[in-house]
């Protein structure tokens, strides 16, 4: 028999702007991600990260987003721009991630299907949460390239998912029935241009999240 399914927890991350990060909260957004990468072209810097989180209310989880960054920047982002979360989206060891996660600070660690790290690899780390995605294209994060999205879905039985990559208005249903996340991570997928979000597309997205009515397990809150 089908679990009572709640919808996945929405993260929408890439944002650049205080208006439109204030926009999302209000449309219900559980999380946000501010690129700290500073080859993406949503990349953030600490002030203007700053001035977004102090906008929003404490319920929202703001989260940076670090690609083989050295530990002791992202600790010092971290407090300088109130963060609640961080999102390493490199090749950081297990013994990296440990170095935050001992300081109380929720990881949520990336890990790819197609690169490393593995997501056979889970087992290695002790993060907070797993975003997981294909690994395709030439920067870190899912390049807006679909991909078969039910690859993913053994590992939230054990472990907390957060399903990226490629997920947009069209195919969000398509992705979280194939899946079953417990969360969504969009970002070229609620865009007009990448850094600047269309809080249409991200309303749409959530309206058609609570159409979904039943899912195969209880899904977990990972915010």
């Amino acid at each position: 028999m089908n679990a009572q399914f709640i919808k996945p927890q929405i993260k929408i991350c890439g944002l650049t702007k205080i208006k439109q990060a204030v926009e999302c909260e209000e449309a219900g957004v559980d999380a946000i991600g501010l690129v700290f990468y500073n080859k993406s072209p949503r990349y953030i810097k600490e002030e203007q990260a700053k001035w977004i989180t102090s906008a929003l209310s404490e319920k929202i989880v703001t989260t940076g987003v670090f690609v083989n960054e050295k530990i002791d920047f992202v600790l010092k982002t971290v407090e300088k721009c109130g963060l609640k979360a961080v999102q390493l989206h490199g090749e950081e060891s297990p013994d990296y991630v440990d170095n935050f996660i001992k300081k109380k600070i929720f990881v949520i660690k990336a890990l790819f299907i197609n690169r490393k790290p593995f997501i056979s690899e889970a087992s290695a780390y002790n993060a907070s949460a797993y975003l997981i995605e294909c690994g395709k294209g030439v920067l870190p994060g899912g390049n807006a390239l679909e991909w078969d999205w039910e690859k993913a879905k053994s590992f939230g039985i054990t472990r907390p998912l957060m399903l990226a990559g490629g997920i947009n208005t069209e195919n969000i249903l398509s992705a979280v029935i194939s899946a079953e996340p417990d969360a969504v991570d969009i970002s070229s997928g609620a865009e007009i241009f990448p850094g600047n979000k269309d809080i249409l597309k991200v309303k749409n997205i959530i309206n058609k999240l609570s159409d979904i009515k039943t899912a195969q397990r209880q899904l977990r809150r990972i915010f």
